[in-house]
């Protein structure tokens, strides 16, 4: 659902490489910081390697919760996406160090468990892999909670999951629903809740006598940002967080429609995910309540810009995105 954007993909167009000017985002002095609100008129986004994260302070009933196997350890081994993009996981302006929303929250949970974090950045694949075989104790990469991920997997949120349609500057183009993208050359990343939705859509489309859906893939979020500026594509349909950062940081795209994450029958939410039956994920809903009452965790999305996709408390294992039919 996430993938690596160098801090070149992250505040230039592949096409051209246009540097950030003021009718998006300006680099801050010594490049550390961009704007990411519109017309640049927000607070700044540290996308320097020194984050200043804003910390947790353990608490013992929510660290009580932790088997004892991973409490003795005294870590927390938590993926996080090898391949992300702004404002969820990338690269601090060092191209080294993995920072983002993602990474703050994880910490907040952590230092909330009494553990230390050890951030694992892994393909979207290999996460759940990493799951499966013990290799990590939590992802926290943008996971939207389905009805099929539930048969395998424990989930605590913490976020709510938006969508977004983000197309050229001036398209004029408002998507509502499935006919807005009838016949539309539209990328999305493979495996993710958002293609499911545009399969969706397109099948809708077809059954309604509508052209479907020319549903295109890129491994390079360059490549997408690229074919999007050169008119091959109509749009590109993913996370909102990483749409609006865009926008708002290059100023060469809009936002055409934003929808929930969970469909037209459930509320979207993404959350911190483990094995399931693991003993973990009542901690993980503790530590995040904790945050969630205490304020730190509205300061981390304020500071990511991410304040519409707030909770207001973390549930484990709510109603998720219905199953793929067969």
């Amino acid at each position: 659902m996430n993938r690596r954007r160098t801090l070149t993909a992250a505040l230039v167009l592949a096409a051209g490489s246009v540097a950030l000017t003021a009718c998006g985002g300006t680099a801050a002095p010594g490049g550390n910081s961009v704007n990411a609100a519109a017309g640049g008129r927000g607070p700044k986004i540290n996308i320097g390697p020194d984050q200043h994260r804003i910390h947790g302070t353990k608490d013992p009933e929510s660290a009580a919760l932790v088997p004892a196997r991973v409490r003795e350890t005294g870590a927390l081994r938590i993926g996080v996406s090898a391949d992300g993009s702004p404002p969820l996981t990338f690269h601090a302006t060092d191209d080294k160090t993995l920072i983002g929303v993602e990474e703050d929250i994880a910490t907040l949970v952590a230092d909330t468990l009494g553990l230390e974090p050890r951030f694992e950045p892994l393909s979207w694949e290999n996460l759940f892999v990493g799951l499966d075989s013990g290799k990590l104790d939590a992802v926290f990469s943008n996971v939207t909670v389905t009805e099929e991920r539930k048969d395998k997997y424990d989930f605590a949120t913490y976020r709510l999951d938006q969508l977004a349609m983000e197309a050229k500057k001036g398209s004029g183009w408002k998507v509502r629903g499935p006919k807005d993208v009838a016949g539309r050359t539209i990328a999305v990343d493979s495996g993710t809740n958002q293609e499911k939705i545009l399969v969706d859509w397109s099948k809708e489309n077809e059954k309604a006598g509508r052209k479907p859906v020319d549903i295109k893939y890129f491994h390079k979020p360059s490549d997408t940002y690229l074919a999007l500026q050169s008119g091959r594509l109509d749009g590109f349909f993913g996370p909102n967080p990483t749409a609006a950062y865009h926008v708002n940081t290059a100023g060469q795209t809009e936002i055409t429609g934003t929808f929930s994450g969970g469909g037209d029958r459930v509320r979207g939410e993404i959350a911190a995910t483990t094995k399931k039956d693991s003993g973990l994920v009542k901690a993980y809903a503790a530590a995040l309540r904790k945050v969630i009452d205490n304020g730190r965790y509205g300061k981390v999305l304020a500071r990511w810009g991410l304040t519409g996709e707030q909770l207001k408390t973390s549930r484990i294992n709510p109603p998720g995105l219905p199953r793929t039919a067969d």
